[in-house]
């Protein structure tokens, strides 16, 4: 009988619109928040660092990105790759001509650049929509990916064509090169994922979210009563394009260390980003989470399984996996269009109700 809302009273306008209005479910976040920073750090392992926590927190922010420019805004974008390798290779520049710089400067720089990016790509939004749009964004990733690859500037000239990141430091602690430990780069990622779920959803339940959500419901309707379709979708690709950026460098700076576009940024990157947000839920922040769990932990699930319990050989298991993933997104949209975030929601409201039918 805890998760109840009677006796839990508000007193003021700020109480009464937070974002948790049951004390328990602000609890809640508290204890994530005190585990996440607090205890996972100290018994975190390279395995668990390597194959979960780190890829998990890192498409996280992708995943909010891509939410906030189609769940939030219904744009679709196909160019989330393409995003995230303009966010690489602009930290790796900035890492390369500016050393002394601190490389949580040079991450947040680069999701301001891939921002910028994202506004010009934006700019046919006011046009097209629907599946044009999708196929202008899908174009965006074959072209950027194209230009990473044939432009030796981006690369500095490196005959094998990969970017390498070097070491650098915080507070005195590697957190990119071969001397990186598990927790320092799970504790950079997290604190990127806390800023960015923050910010995210601050600006959906303001003025910009709004507008944004206006527009993807109605757009003609929208602009009759006073939203500026200009401002609303260029901001949604660009704070879009910022959180992808940020998530784009730290998988080549802090993750993988050293990247080829073609491997790290290719198109099966857009479309895993996408995955998530359709299973996590469109236009939910807590969706995001969900979704790219969902999709580190099922290949880790099935590998462990399939392969170390069955025996099954690991192409199979791989091709196991894309079955599981493409009837889960036939399910999903057909059964439950919101995603595991519709899901959660209604075991909440469940409990709130139990034991009482109605």
């Amino acid at each position: 009988m805890f998760y109840r809302e009677a006796g839990d009273f508000k007193t003021s306008y700020v109480d009464d619109s937070q974002t948790f209005p049951i004390a328990f479910d602000r609890y809640r976040y508290y204890f994530v928040l005190v585990v996440a920073f607090g205890i996972i750090p100290f018994i975190i392992n390279d395995y668990w660092a390597n194959a979960v926590m780190v890829p998990f927190l890192i498409y996280a922010i992708a995943a909010i990105g891509l939410n906030i420019l189609t769940g939030y805004c219904g744009q679709v974008s196909l160019g989330t790759g393409g995003f995230m390798a303009v966010g690489g290779y602009a930290c790796y520049k900035l890492m390369t001509a500016f050393p002394d710089v601190s490389i949580m400067i040079h991450l947040l720089l680069a999701g301001f650049i891939t921002a910028g990016v994202g506004v010009l790509f934006g700019l046919p939004s006011l046009r097209i929509k629907g599946f044009y749009l999708a196929v202008a964004t899908l174009a965006a990733q074959f072209f950027l990916v194209w230009m990473f690859n044939k432009v030796p500037w981006f690369y500095n000239y490196s005959a094998s064509g990969q970017i390498s990141a070097p070491e650098r430091f915080v507070f005195g602690v590697p957190v990119t090169g071969p001397n990186v430990e598990a927790w320092a780069k799970y504790m950079v990622c997290l604190v990127f994922v806390t800023g960015c779920a923050w910010l995210a959803r601050n600006l959906t339940r303001g003025t910009i979210g709004r507008s944004w959500m206006a527009i993807r419901d109605m757009d003609i309707a929208a602009e009759i009563i006073g939203v500026n379709p200009l401002k609303a979708k260029l901001t949604a690709f660009a704070v879009s394009s910022f959180f992808i950026g940020i998530a784009g460098a730290l998988l080549f700076a802090v993750y993988l260390g050293a990247v080829e576009v073609g491997e790290a940024y290719g198109i099966n990157k857009s479309f895993l980003v996408l995955f998530m947000i359709i299973i996590g839920g469109l236009g939910s922040i807590f969706g995001a989470f969900a979704g790219a769990a969902f999709m580190v932990l099922l290949p880790v699930l099935l590998k462990n399984v399939l392969v170390g319990g069955l025996g099954w050989d690991t192409a199979l298991a791989t091709h196991f996996e894309f079955v599981i993933v493409g009837a889960l997104i036939i399910i999903f949209l057909i059964a439950e269009p919101h995603g595991l975030a519709q899901l959660w929601k209604l075991a909440k409201e469940k409990l709130r109700l139990w034991p009482f039918p109605h």
